[in-house]
Order: C-alpha cells, then sequence, then structure tokens
C-alpha cells in the first residue's frame, strides 16, 4: 500500500510515516517512481509504535523494543527495558489517579458550597 492508504488506515500523518522511517522504525519499498510501498503488516507495526509514543517512550526505545514485539525474541537488556518503561507508566498513571481524585474532591467541595449543580449519573460515572 502507498503511503496514503498507510496513514489513513493507522491515523498517522504522512509526515509521521516519514519520520518513524528515518528512525528506523519503519520499512517500505520503493516503486520505480520513488513511491512509498508498505506491506500489510505495517498498519499493525505504526499502531504499536504510535501506542508506544503516546505512553512516552523515545524512538530509541522503541526501536529497541519492536524486535522483541515482532518476532517474539528478546534479551534480559530488551526485558528490562520493557520492566523500567511499565514501571515509568505506571508512575504516570498513579500520579494522574492522584491528581482526579484531588479534582474530585474540590468538585465535591464546591457543590456542597452550592457554586456549582450536582452531577448527573452518568457524568459522575465517568
Amino acid at each position: 500500500m502507498k503511503i496514503g492508504e498507510l496513514a489513513r488506515r493507522t491515523g498517522a500523518s504522512v509526515r509521521s510515516l516519514r519520520y518513524y522511517e528515518q528512525q528506523g522504525l519503519l520499512d517500505s519499498t520503493r516503486t520505480p517512481g520513488g513511491q512509498r510501498v508498505y506491506e500489510p503488516e505495517a498498519v499493525d507495526r505504526v499502531e504499536l509504535i504510535q501506542l508506544l509514543y503516546a505512553a512516552g517512550l523515545p524512538s530509541r526505545t522503541i526501536l529497541a523494543l519492536i524486535p522483541c514485539v515482532t518476532t517474539g525474541h528478546a534479551t534480559r537488556d530488551m526485558y528490562a527495558k520493557v520492566r523500567h518503561e511499565r514501571a515509568s507508566i505506571q508512575e504516570r498513571i498513579d500520579e494522574l489517579t492522584r491528581a482526579r481524585d484531588q479534582l474530585d474532591e474540590v468538585m465535591a467541595h464546591v457543590r456542597r458550597a452550592g457554586i456549582a449543580p450536582e452531577p448527573e449519573a452518568e457524568t459522575e460515572a465517568a
């Protein structure tokens, strides 16, 4: 598939896909006219790259981890990196949870003071 189709199927920008290639995260072949062509598996690869970027991993770490994901083979070093990155993500989740809980307390205080209406049942569950 061409770069535009890969972009549409993954939600990634064409610019991002080119960047992933520059970083060694994604491979393509070229047509005689120089257009990039990707294998169907590139969709899953790009989605994984996007997920790992969204989790805050830098490209060099993603590059080191991708072989573990795609081949199922890992070294002790790769495993240690994965454990470290997972711990970092969990710390951020814990921080965000604490921040959300604090905001919930502030909102409850404001409601008790009569400044804001009580939330509807479905919004409080979210």
